[in-house]
């Protein structure tokens, strides 16, 4: 070699949202509403594309109520982000990034888009980090298990809501 570093082309990384709806109980303690994936059953969050024409929060807030019945207050902040690799109908898999939106949940549907094809359930930040498979969004929700509230972005959402 002539010293140069060699770069391989980067591959394509998809840009998706999600929302992290949360409610607190009488008691100040969180809980995180987590949907199964339609695919694989496994635990996630309500996330998808990020949508022409729609702020990325907006989007998320569509998710969250398409895919988990969840109505309430969105932030128009992320608390981070994600990776994950998603595998597409061709069956090629996708590198996506996901930004998170904190929402706090005020009413839950009965009758919602996906209820048929997905199962929702409330855990605990440190439960719902346990049966996520990616790494940084466990890293994430455990993060939320002490004192949510010194998170800036959702001590600024419950004080707003």
């Amino acid at each position: 070699m002539d010293g140069n570093l060699a770069t391989e082309p980067k591959s394509p990384v998809g840009s998706q949202i999600a929302a992290l709806p949360f409610r607190r109980d009488k008691n100040g303690r969180l809980s995180v509403l987590m949907v199964t994936s339609r695919g694989t059953g496994r635990w996630v969050m309500p996330k998808g594309w990020t949508m022409d024409g729609r702020k990325p929060w907006v989007a998320a807030e569509i998710e969250a109520l398409e895919e988990a019945g969840a109505e309430g207050f969105i932030a128009t902040q992320s608390i981070g982000t994600y990776d994950y690799d998603k595998r597409l109908d061709d069956g090629s898999v996708l590198r996506c990034r996901v930004e998170v939106f904190p929402m706090i949940v005020k009413t839950l549907k009965r009758d919602w888009k996906e209820r048929r094809e997905r199962t929702r359930r409330w855990f605990s930040p440190k439960a719902a980090a346990r049966r996520v498979d990616e790494p940084e969004l466990a890293t994430l929700l455990r993060s939320l298990s002490g004192k949510p509230q010194k998170v800036p972005v959702i001590r600024d959402l419950i004080r707003s809501a």
